[in-house]
C-alpha cells in the first residue's frame, strides 16, 4: 500500500503555449517508472518541473514527506535544494576534466565508499582517468549516471538517455540501466518512447497524452490496458505477466514458470532459481483460441480462460479477445471471421494456445 512517506505525489497544472499540462499522479519511492508518450505530450516539461528548471501556475508536488512545491502555501524549492539527479539526453560532460572530474562536480561532501560503490556499479573504474572526448557514447552517459549519483540525490530523473545513441551503444549501457534499477534504492523517473527500453526496465508506466495521464500503474497492467493498445502497432501488441520461475523440464531445454498454483507456461532454459519471479511477454498474434481443449498438438503452452472483454475492429478484419487466467490478464488478436464462427461471448470458457513466450526481465515484485 502507498502510503504519504512512500509516494511521490504530482498535483500540477502548466500553460505550455497551446498546450495545458494538467497532471495527478502518485507514483511508487522505488525502481523505475517510465513516462511515455509522443512528442508534445509533456513528458520533459514534467521532469523539468519536478526538478525545479521550470514552475508550474498552480499546484503541488512532494517527494515521500519533504514538499518539493505548493503553490498555495508559496513554497518553491529552488533545484539546488531538492536534492534530485538529471540525466540528460546527451552527457553534458565538461570536456576539460577527467572522469574523475567529472564524477566529482557537484559533491559537497565526498565519500569515498560510496564513490567506489557508484563506479562499481556502473562499471567505470578503468575510465576514471581519460577526458569525455576518448569514450563512447555509451561511456560518456554511465558517467553522467555516475555524476548524479553522486550527489545522493532523493530522485533521479533521465530524459531519454538513449536517444542520442546508436543500436550497439544503446544494448552496451542497457545491461546497466537494469542494474540500477534493482540496486538504487530511490525512484527514477524514466522519459522514454521506446517500448523496448519500458519492457527491459521499466516497473510502473505513466502514459501522458497533451499534457494529460491517459493511464498509470504497474508496468503489467498498464501495458495491458485498454487505453494502452491503440498506441501499440498490431505487431507489438502482447501482454506482460509476471511468473514464477518453477523448475527445469528433465529432457528438453525449457524451465517452467508458475503463473498461479495451477496456471503454468514452458520457456527456454532459465538460469534462475527456483521461487524467482520474472516478467513474460506474450504476443497477441500468437495466441490462437478453442472452445475445446486441444488434443496432441505441437502447441506446448495451453491454457483455460474465461472471456471478459471483445474488441471489435471493422477496419482491420480484427477482433481483440481479453482472457482472465486466474487473476491476471492476456489479449488474443483473431480474425473476424473466427469469432463470428466461434460466436464468442464474454463469460465463455475457452482455451487459449500460446505459440511463443519471451521473457523480458526479472521482476521487482
Amino acid at each position: 500500500m502507498l502510503t504519504v512517506d512512500n509516494i511521490l505525489k504530482i498535483n500540477i497544472k502548466q500553460q505550455l503555449g497551446d498546450l495545458l499540462m494538467d497532471l495527478a499522479l502518485d507514483l511508487p519511492m522505488k525502481g523505475i517508472t517510465s513516462v511515455f508518450g509522443r512528442s508534445g505530450a509533456g513528458k520533459t516539461s514534467l521532469i523539468n518541473v519536478l526538478s525545479g528548471l521550470s514552475q508550474p501556475d498552480e499546484g503541488y508536488i512532494a517527494l515521500g514527506e519533504r514538499v518539493l512545491y505548493d503553490s498555495e502555501k508559496r513554497i518553491y524549492l529552488p533545484p539546488e535544494q531538492r536534492r534530485i539527479g538529471y540525466v540528460f539526453q546527451d552527457a553534458r560532460l565538461f570536456p576539460h576534466y577527467t572522469v574523475i572530474g567529472n564524477l566529482n562536480y557537484g559533491c559537497r561532501h565526498k565519500d569515498q565508499q560510496h564513490f567506489d560503490d557508484v563506479v562499481a556499479l556502473l562499471g567505470i573504474e578503468h575510465l576514471l582517468k581519460r577526458y569525455p572526448s576518448s569514450l563512447s557514447g555509451g561511456e560518456r552517459q554511465r558517467v553522467a549516471i555516475g555524476r548524479a549519483l553522486l550527489t545522493k540525490p532523493d530522485m533521479l530523473l533521465m530524459d531519454e538517455p538513449l536517444a542520442s545513441l546508436d543500436q550497439p551503444r544503446k544494448q552496451e549501457l542497457m545491461p546497466y540501466l537494469e542494474k540500477l534499477a534493482k540496486e538504487v534504492n530511490i525512484p527514477i523517473l524514466y522519459v522514454t518512447h521506446s517500448l523496448d527500453e519500458i519492457l527491459r526496465l521499466a516497473d510502473h508506466m505513466v502514459m501522458i497524452n497533451q499534457g494529460k495521464v491517459v493511464v498509470s500503474g504497474h508496468v503489467n497492467s498498464v501495458w495491458g490496458s485498454p487505453e494502452m493498445r491503440p498506441w501499440l502497432p498490431s505487431k507489438e501488441q502482447s501482454s506482460l505477466i509476471s511468473a514464477r520461475v518453477n523448475v527445469n523440464h528433465p529432457q528438453y531445454a525449457l524451465t517452467q514458470v508458475m503463473l498461479s498454483h495451477n496456471a503454468y507456461l514452458w520457456v527456454s532454459r532459465l538460469p534462475h532459481q527456483r521461487g524467482e519471479w520474472i516478467r513474460v511477454r506474450i504476443h497477441s498474434n500468437d495466441i490462437s483460441l478453442t472452445k475445446s481443449k486441444p488434443q496432441q498438438t505441437s502447441i506446448r503452452n495451453i491454457l483455460s480462460a474465461r472471456i471478459d472483454k471483445i474488441l471489435h475492429d471493422q477496419e482491420e478484419q480484427k477482433v481483440e479477445v481479453r482472457l482472465r487466467v486466474g487473476e491476471m490478464h492476456l489479449w488474443a488478436n483473431i480474425t473476424l471471421w473466427a469469432a463470428d464462427e466461434l460466436n464468442l461471448k464474454v463469460g465463455d470458457e475457452v482455451y487459449a494456445q500460446i505459440k511463443g513466450v519471451s521473457v523480458t526481465k526479472d521482476d521487482l515484485v
